[in-house]
C-alpha cells in the first residue's frame, strides 16, 4: 500500500510541475498585458503587476487595427469551418455507406495526398491564388482550406462505428440519403461533428504562414500577421503582451465554453449503448 501511494504522490507531483510548465507562459502573459513597462523589464522579473493597466488594451487598438484583425479572422476562420465541415461530413458519408466502381482507388488516392505536407504545395497554391488574381482577398485566404482529408477520414471512422442497419432500415422506409444524413446520422454524430468544427476554427484562427504569402495590405492582415507586424514595430513590451493575450484569450475562453463536448466527441460517448 506505502508503494503505491508513494508512486500516485509522485505521479501527482510530476504532473503538477508539468502543469505548472505549460501554463505560466500564459498567465505571465495575461499579467504581462497589465503590467507598465518598466516592470515588464525589471530584473527579477514581476509576476503580479502592483497596479493593473487596463489602458494597455485601449492603446494596443489604438496603435493597430486590431478590430479590423478580428474581423478578418472571424471571417475566414468561420467560413473554412462551416465549409470544410460540409465537405467533410458528405465525404466521409460517401466512403462509409456508399458503394460505388473505384471506391477503394478513390480511398488510396486520399490517403496518400494526406501523407504530403501542406508545406510542399504551399507555393504552388500561392501561384495558384497570384494568377487567379486572388492575392488579398477573402476567397484567396480560405479557399485551399475549403476542404480537409483528415477532417473526412477522422468523420469516416466516426461513421463507421454506427451501424450499417440504421442506413438500410433507412432506406428501406423510404428515406433518401440526403434525409439519413440531416435527420440521423448528424444528431448521432453532434460530438464528432462539434470536435472537427472546432480543430478547424482553431487552425483557421491560428493561421499564419498562408495569410502572410497571399496578403500584403495590412486591411487583409489576420491577428496573427497582425501580431507579429505589432510586435516589431511596438516597442513596449507591455503592449505586445497585451496584444499576444487578445489574440489567444478568444480561444481560450472557447475551449472552456465547449471543452465537454471536446472530449465526449473524442471518446465517442455518444455512440456507446
Amino acid at each position: 500500500m506505502k508503494k503505491i501511494r508513494w508512486g500516485t504522490l509522485i505521479a501527482y507531483i510530476v504532473l503538477a510541475i508539468f502543469a505548472i510548465i505549460t501554463v505560466f507562459p500564459f498567465i505571465y502573459m495575461i499579467l504581462g498585458g497589465l503590467m507598465s513597462f518598466r516592470e515588464t523589464t525589471t530584473i527579477p522579473p514581476t509576476i503580479i503587476p502592483k497596479h493593473f493597466e487596463w489602458a494597455n488594451y485601449t492603446k494596443v487598438f489604438a496603435q493597430a487595427p486590431f478590430g479590423r484583425y478580428f474581423l478578418n479572422t472571424f471571417i475566414t476562420a468561420s467560413v473554412t469551418t462551416i465549409v470544410s465541415l460540409f465537405n467533410a461530413l458528405l465525404g466521409a458519408f460517401a466512403m462509409v455507406n456508399l458503394k460505388f466502381k473505384g471506391k477503394g482507388v478513390v480511398q488510396i488516392v486520399l490517403l496518400s495526398l494526406l501523407m504530403v505536407p501542406g508545406e510542399a504545395i504551399i507555393f504552388t497554391n500561392y501561384n495558384t491564388i497570384a494568377q487567379m488574381g486572388l492575392l488579398n482577398t477573402y476567397i484567396g485566404l480560405v479557399l485551399p482550406f475549403l476542404t480537409s482529408i483528415f477532417y473526412m477520414y477522422y468523420l469516416q471512422s466516426y461513421f463507421g462505428s454506427i451501424s450499417q442497419t440504421i442506413y438500410k432500415t433507412a432506406m428501406i422506409n423510404g428515406a433518401s440519403d440526403w434525409e439519413y444524413i440531416w435527420r440521423i446520422l448528424v444528431p448521432m454524430s453532434k460530438g464528432g461533428l462539434f470536435t472537427v468544427a472546432l480543430l478547424s476554427f482553431i487552425s483557421g484562427w491560428n493561421s499564419f504562414l498562408w495569410p502572410l504569402l497571399v496578403t500584403n495590405e495590412d486591411s487583409m492582415r489576420l491577428l496573427n500577421n497582425g501580431l507579429t507586424s505589432f510586435a516589431s514595430d511596438a516597442g513596449e513590451t507591455q503592449l505586445q503582451l497585451a496584444a499576444a493575450t487578445l489574440t489567444v484569450l478568444p480561444i481560450l475562453i472557447l475551449y472552456f465554453i465547449f471543452r465537454k463536448q471536446i472530449i465526449r466527441g473524442v471518446v465517442r460517448n455518444d455512440l456507446k449503448g
